[in-house]
């Protein structure tokens, strides 16, 4: 679906819902000023000052108003990001459920996936309450969008925490095997929870060859495969990946957040050198034993940080 967004001042926005009075929907998302629904196009007017035109229509309707838009049509801004050649060409247009993972790469705190579902309809909020690439916004206005796609957006949150990680990992699991199986995980329970609607495309961030994603879920009671792509970047070519990445953010943060107030102090993240001297205090402060709780053993972190208490 084509759409084009532009910038009107408040006294403009009150015009427009004048000329729209016989076309209004009685139905305003969210920070929203009015809806409208003519042949061939919504309107959907918002606070912030921007109108949403969309539909095979929207430049027709958009032109009416005399302004250029403010932001390219999202078919255009998706062919600048596209990564993987076999994505059907309008998959940034299409209902779809995005999966990413956040944590992976962190020595401290869990690893959370999760699975969200944006129906085409919902793309203009989303953007509109600032959804896009996590890693290009703060922990708190991660946060702040997290807590209003919950209200609202069908996801499936999983969270694998230490102990468990641990656990997999010492019986020889991968890393890349722990994610394929949260992914499909994910995936099942949304469609469960979305049952009888399907989307039309489910997207993961790609961490594996697509080869190697299903060889991890070999011997799974359920693979779920229909109209399943992946595509390294897909954060930038589907507003639902970027979603469920700023919803697994946010519950990243938040255990990050109970892990610092057990251990008592404020633990970093990543898996650079200031880990090591986290963990190295948490070991003196609290025992050695308490690390499958906190970290990923695996990493060499754990070795650095006992380097570093037997130098003392």
């Amino acid at each position: 679906m084509s759409n084009v967004v532009l910038k009107k001042s408040s006294q403009e926005m009150m015009k427009m819902m004048e000329h729209y009075q016989a076309n209004l929907t009685g139905k305003t998302p969210p920070g929203g000023v009015f809806s409208a629904k003519t042949h061939g196009c919504t309107i959907t007017a918002y606070k912030s000052g921007k109108v949403l035109f969309q539909g095979s229509g929207c430049d027709v309707e958009a032109k009416k108003w005399g302004s250029l838009p403010v932001e390219e049509t999202a078919a255009k801004k998706q062919t600048k990001t596209k990564a993987s050649a076999n994505l059907p060409n309008n998959i940034s247009q299409l209902s779809a459920i995005g999966s990413d993972e956040v944590g992976t790469g962190d020595f401290f705190g869990p690893i959370t996936v999760c699975a969200a579902y944006v129906r085409k309809e919902d793309m203009a909020l989303l953007k509109e309450i600032g959804v896009q690439d996590s890693k290009n916004l703060t922990d708190e206005k991660i946060s702040d969008i997290a807590k209003q796609l919950i209200k609202f957006l069908p996801y499936s949150l999983l969270v694998l925490h230490n102990e468990k990680y641990n656990k997999l990992q010492a019986t020889g699991m991968s890393q890349g095997k722990m994610k394929a199986l949260l992914h499909n995980q994910a995936i099942g329970h949304l469609l469960t929870k979305m049952a009888p609607e399907k989307p039309e495309a489910i997207l993961i961030d790609q961490f594996a060859k697509e080869e190697v994603y299903y060889q991890y879920l070999k011997g799974q009671k359920v693979i779920h495969r229909e109209n399943v792509y992946f595509s390294t970047k897909a954060e930038g070519i589907h507003l639902a990946v970027a979603a469920a990445s700023i919803i697994a953010r946010h519950a990243f943060v938040q255990h990050f957040e109970k892990l610092s107030k057990a251990a008592g102090f404020k633990i970093p993240k990543g898996a650079g050198s200031q880990v090591d001297t986290a963990c190295a205090r948490l070991i003196k402060e609290k025992g050695k034993e308490v690390l499958p709780a906190y970290v990923k053993l695996h990493f060499a972190n754990t070795e650095k940080a006992m380097k570093l208490l037997r130098k003392k």
